[in-house]
């Protein structure tokens, strides 16, 4: 019999448990904290993460993860890069031997520079290939109201990347597969530190032609990084790519878009994830993807601007101004 657990009862865990009820799935939710498992299972809401979202009444949740894991055929991880290690570590035992992991992690470890699914395998002792990585134009509350979407499964495995294609393909939701597991990871980690940059010029005022510059050039930087690490050039344009990058860069949903448009407001970064309930990943995340880029000789100019304002005091108008004084290059170059 097959069974989804979904580990993490956030904005995206909640989200993705549903659809895979609404897939078919018997899904069961670990919360980590049991009022929110309460909640869930006796009024069918998450009103902290996803409010006015009616959850379906199928939708199980626990805050006893070993009772989440018992008999999941797939596992997905729908915690955050920072701490996913120490959750593992905690149970990772009760994970059964040959459940598929999921991993939504759209982030890079700062200290080891390791995409989620290397954390993952890494800390079970598990073959890589096991671990199928989940991205695309997800925005948690859009797929939570049944909007039209879609996402990649990604893994070396088609049997696996299959698996979980069924296990959350709901009506509303269309699940493709691909084999570059590299490629859909780089870009759903690049694209939410590309967001900063993009939610930065919206908050200095700028218009349109500068945004569709900033996401242009992002997915250049994207491009870059992911076939020097062994990715697909094809798969930045699809959905974990191109896809991901305009919906998180231009959406008020969007975490990371969010937090740099009150960055180009003036606003302090510590001031901002103060009264943030949700990781914004990149924030985070771009220290490593700069370390990534910098080992690999792999030129990052936005990347290195959003570091330099999140963790370096810059200005975000300074930045702006870094990128305009940059010399006159190639469109293509790097490759």
């Amino acid at each position: 019999m097959s069974k989804v657990a979904v580990m993490g009862a956030g904005s995206w865990g909640t989200a993705f448990g549903m659809m895979c009820v609404d897939a078919g799935e018997p899904t069961t939710l670990w919360a980590r904290r049991p009022e929110v498992a309460d909640e869930i299972v006796h009024e069918h809401t998450n009103t902290g993460y996803l409010p006015d979202v009616r959850l379906p009444d199928g939708l199980e949740a626990t805050p006893d993860p070993q009772q989440a894991l018992a008999g999941a055929d797939v596992v997905v991880l729908a915690v955050p890069s920072v701490g996913i290690e120490e959750q593992l570590a905690q149970w990772g035992d009760h994970i059964p031997p040959d459940a598929t992991l999921v991993s939504l992690i759209k982030g890079v470890d700062v200290a080891t520079m390791r995409f989620g699914s290397q954390v993952v395998s890494q800390s079970l002792a598990c073959d890589p290939d096991r671990v199928v990585v989940v991205s695309g134009p997800n925005l948690a509350k859009e797929c939570a109201l049944r909007l039209p979407a879609a996402t990649v499964a990604a893994s070396p495995d088609e049997h696996r990347a299959e698996r979980v294609q069924k296990a959350v393909m709901a009506p509303y939701f269309r699940v493709y597969t691909n084999p570059d597991k590299v490629g859909v990871e780089v870009g759903g980690a690049v694209k939410n530190v590309i967001a900063l940059a993009a939610g930065m010029a919206h908050g200095l005022g700028f218009g349109d032609n500068t945004m569709a510059a900033v996401i242009t050039r992002g997915l250049a930087e994207m491009v870059r990084l992911g076939v020097h690490l062994g990715g697909d050039a094809l798969t930045f344009a699809g959905l974990a790519g191109v896809g991901d990058l305009v919906a998180t860069c231009t959406s008020p949903k969007s975490r990371n878009r969010t937090v740099g448009q009150r960055l180009g407001r003036g606003e302090s970064l510590d001031a901002i994830i103060a009264s943030m309930n949700m990781v914004a990943e990149g924030v985070k995340s771009s220290r490593a993807i700069l370390g990534l880029a910098e080992r690999a000789g792999v030129d990052m100019p936005i990347t290195q601007g959003v570091v330099a304002v999140c963790h370096g005091g810059l200005h975000p108008a300074e930045l702006v101004d870094g990128l305009l004084q940059r010399s006159a290059k190639p469109e293509i170059y790097g490759l």
